[in-house]
């Protein structure tokens, strides 16, 4: 993880001393071949889809920055995204944490990607680096580590190129709820006077006798310090600078930078009517302005860890990519047509859970037979001359579709593919 240059404030160097102590997220490169990490942001997929609006020629080479590379998760995906599908450009990985590096390096080589540039700097002094400008830029897990993300943000705006965007993802406060008390009783029992390894072991012997009213125990959300190691343990529990995000929050943020969204990962959790059972509470929550709408959907879940969201420079909003357009060709993020045909119900819907919370998303009749035709190459059109082959009418397709697009896309699962 990349933070402010060492010295620009005290923490600065306990913070480097984490990320060297403790490299995050945890990663071993001897399991590269097992398989890719994938998620958002920066799927490539979601890039050309939410960033460009499925308009930016694939042909067009993509000069990509990752800041804050920590130990590779996206900086790998990105590159391997573009390596598999024939796309030319370059990622930059840039992290001050040379343990990261290292285990970053030894991931791509693992996996024979040549298509990555690595440097050792941090994120804030990008306007003074002279690289870029780059089309596309991700920072996630960062700017809630910083001395001031405004900064941060500001300095990742610098160097991105006309018509770019830029991936976030911060920490959203209601489903880590429990974390910041847990934090506020080790600054106390583990002191930063201690090293790292004395502020872990402590850790451990604090959490294995919590009482029960207590908060952290007792959310089901929080797992980094179960599945993450020592690693995990440290940056969600002993992490020294760590704020966590309402969406109005992250919103000014962007607006201060001259930021606007261009999509929040994924729609549909933003729509606050999938939380709201009462009709005249819905047309209600309709009313409200987009962020207010988000705000509220953040609010009634309760259960957002973290947010998502791709942003661009105010007013160059991407159109949204039609869907309609014969030529168009839908690919599924991360999953095959068949996988998600056949997990659709006897009833004709489909379950989604997002941090425990169950979508029950109706799909329409054609939806087994149309998703049984994506597979990311084929055009509308030929999708829909196969479906129609195989016994549905025509106008059955073109009613049936555009209601499975709008299903699957606002769960970020469907996209279109850029042209060639």
């Amino acid at each position: 993880m990349d933070d402010a240059s060492q010295g620009r404030d005290p923490t600065d160097r306990r913070v480097a001393e984490q990320y060297e102590a403790y490299p995050y997220p945890p990663r071993d490169p001897a399991r590269e071949a097992q398989a890719l990490i994938v998620g958002s942001p920066s799927h490539l997929a979601e890039v050309d889809h939410w960033v460009f609006g499925a308009a930016r020629p694939a042909s067009r080479p993509l000069n990509a920055l990752i800041a804050g590379g920590g130990t590779g998760d996206a900086a790998i995906m990105l590159a391997q995204h573009m390596a598999d599908a024939g796309r030319a450009g370059t990622v930059t990985y840039l992290d001050r944490s040379a343990a990261s590096r290292r285990i970053a390096e030894a991931r791509a080589q693992a996996r024979g990607l040549g298509n990555l540039v690595w440097r050792s700097d941090s994120l804030l002094d990008l306007p003074r680096l002279g690289i870029g400008p780059f089309d596309y830029i991700d920072c996630c897990g960062v700017l809630h580590h910083l001395p001031d993300p405004a900064e941060g943000l500001a300095a990742l705006t610098s160097v991105l190129a006309p018509g770019g965007g830029i991936g976030l993802m911060v920490y959203a406060p209601h489903g880590r709820t429990g974390i910041y008390p847990m934090q506020d009783a080790l600054r106390l029992l583990a002191p930063t006077s201690l090293t790292p390894q004395e502020r872990v072991a402590t850790a451990k012997r604090v959490l294995k006798a919590l009482p029960e009213t207590n908060w952290f125990g007792r959310n089901p959300l929080i797992t980094d310090h179960l599945v993450g190691g020592d690693a995990g343990l440290y940056d969600l529990l002993l992490h020294e600078r760590d704020r966590a995000y309402r969406v109005h929050d992250l919103a000014a943020l962007m607006d201060a930078a001259g930021l606007e969204p261009a999509a929040w990962i994924e729609p549909r959790r933003y729509d606050p009517a999938i939380y709201l059972a009462d009709p005249k509470l819905k047309t209600q929550a309709a009313g409200l302005p987009p962020t207010d709408r988000a705000a509220l959907a953040e609010a009634l879940a309760g259960n957002f860890r973290t947010h998502v969201v791709y942003c661009v420079r105010k007013g160059a909003r991407p159109a949204p990519p039609d869907p309609r357009r014969p030529e168009a060709v839908p690919v599924l993020r991360s999953l095959e047509g068949g996988v998600i045909a056949d997990s659709i119900r006897p009833d004709g819907t489909l379950v989604m859970r997002f941090d425990a919370f169950p979508l029950i998303v109706p799909l329409p009749r054609l939806a087994r037979a149309i998703l049984k035709q994506i597979d990311g190459r084929r055009t509308l059109a030929e999708i829909r001359a196969a479906v129609v082959a195989g016994g549905a009418k025509g106008d059955a397709f073109d009613k049936d579709w555009p209601v499975l697009f709008a299903a699957l896309n606002g769960l970020n699962r469907l996209l279109l593919k850029p042209p060639a």
